[in-house]
């Protein structure tokens, strides 16, 4: 049985011990408006309190709706919110790749979507860089991303796949919403329809197949073949994204 009280203690422990050993002051939140980076906040501003985190939002080509949902998380939670618009670099990036030559913008569909995390995970680092010198201890950025996610491979490499200490990577889907619902993450952040905001799909239109699935699937329980051979061609196709490959010279 899933004790949220008990792991909400423990994490809130681990952040803490981690922040006490290393010397560290406060962390870097991308708020999405979404369950994950909402709970995530909720953990680190009870662990760390509200003067010691950041949250920020990073609009490119995104609905505003996206940043009056992170709003709603921080108002909740007492932290500071700041926006970088990232849809001019976002654009200026693209135009001057376009000076390559002819370029096919069917084949740019991936390159799309996965630069705006990319871009997104560098803005966060250079806002942890800067709240460092500022407030004269380090802070780090910390990572939104769940267990269901990651066992699929749902996730950029170099984008939301970098972070310097992750809460959520040991909890599926449903329990990640048990933990915000402990402790009162806004319920329009928490109940809305997994998306990425990069595609116009939802999580699990994209993905083609359910959480709910995926988490059966981990947990050893018996699900459909067509989403066990879902689930199993999406964690098999993603292999190159859990190990880099270094070559070890031979003497």
């Amino acid at each position: 049985m899933f004790d949220v009280k008990k792991e909400v203690e423990g994490i809130v422990e681990f952040i803490r011990d981690y922040y006490e050993k290393n010397h560290l002051k406060g962390v870097v939140i991308g708020i999405s408006g979404g369950k994950d980076s909402g709970v995530v906040a909720a953990l680190f501003s009870k662990a760390l309190g509200k003067e010691n985190v950041v949250g920020v939002t990073m609009p490119c080509h995104t609905p505003d709706s996206c940043r009056d949902d992170a709003k709603l998380v921080a108002e909740k939670y007492g932290f500071e919110l700041i926006n970088v618009d990232l849809t001019a670099a976002f654009d200026a990036f693209k135009e001057d790749f376009s000076k390559i030559g002819s370029v096919d913008p069917a084949n740019l569909k991936n390159s799309d979507i996965n630069l705006k995390p990319r871009l997104r995970m560098a803005t966060n680092y250079y806002v942890a860089a800067y709240y460092s010198a500022l407030k004269g201890g380090t802070y780090l950025v910390a990572g939104t991303s769940n267990k269901s996610e990651l066992f699929v491979g749902y996730f950029t490499k170099g984008g939301d796949s970098t972070y310097d200490i992750g809460v959520l990577n040991d909890f599926n889907v449903e329990e990640v919403i048990r933990i915000g619902e402990y402790l009162e993450v806004p319920e329009k952040v928490l109940y809305k329809t997994p998306n990425d905001d990069l595609s116009s799909m939802t999580d699990e239109d994209k993905l083609g197949v359910k959480y709910s699935e995926i988490a059966a699937y981990m947990n050893g329980e018996n699900v459909e073949d067509k989403a066990r051979e879902r689930i199993e061609k999406l964690h098999a196709g993603a292999a190159h994204k859990f190990h880099i490959p270094v070559y070890r010279r031979c003497a």
